[in-house]
């Protein structure tokens, strides 16, 4: 089985953490926002594959972003992926990734630099 890592994107490579070579992100971003999402990534030369929450921008909750990315991994596993570190800057999402995936390091990230909740990212970049 390949280890690799993954990464949360905002509030992570929003704020300079950038994943290695064949690395995935998985965000709680909607599917809705990969528009404004791959301009961001393009801007830091980010060329990872990212794996989009499947909910609509006004469905998705912080809890659910986390059992997405959580899913996540679970499948990039029965793939041959595993996802051996997470890095993630929600306490939410970071509880739910660890109680679903116990086999995960999930690297916290601590700070007050982005919002917790649902925004938009159209402008931010």
């Amino acid at each position: 089985m390949k280890e690799i890592n993954g990464f949360d994107c905002d509030g992570v490579i929003t704020v300079g953490i950038h994943p290695g070579l064949g690395d995935v992100i998985i965000t709680g971003r909607s599917f809705e926002e990969i528009p404004e999402t791959r301009q961001m990534l393009k801007k830091r030369d980010i060329l990872n594959y990212v794996f989009y929450n499947e909910l609509r921008f006004e469905d998705k909750t912080r809890e659910s972003s986390g059992f997405h990315k959580a899913k996540t991994i679970k499948e990039l596993k029965s793939e041959g992926l595993l996802v051996v570190n997470f890095f993630e800057d929600d306490p939410i999402q970071k509880e739910v990734i660890e109680r679903e995936c116990p086999w995960v390091n999930v690297v916290h990230i601590v700070h007050e630099l982005t919002e917790k909740e649902n925004v938009k990212h159209v402008n931010d970049y």
